[in-house]
């Protein structure tokens, strides 16, 4: 989680991201900072991201994307 973290606040330092529940709902995340995201979790956590999990209940919060990545590496 602290990898999540660190990679979050280097691309919205402004934004606390371990209290933060609304990350896409109050716009904090647009869809090119997804786009760039997902590109950045598949590198450093060695899973693929599928299109279809790239919807807002995945990434409005840390904890939600923390959970995706985990759900992802098991299933490898």
């Amino acid at each position: 989680m602290e990898k999540l973290i660190t990679i979050l606040q280097s691309m919205r330092p402004d934004v606390d991201f371990t209290s933060c529940r609304d990350l896409i709902d109050s716009r904090y995340l647009d869809s090119l900072t997804i786009l760039a995201l997902v590109a950045e979790l598949e590198e450093e956590f060695d899973i693929t991201i599928p299109t279809v999990e790239i919807i807002p209940a995945n990434f409005n919060s840390a904890e939600a994307m923390w959970a995706m990545i985990e759900r992802l590496q098991e299933e490898g």
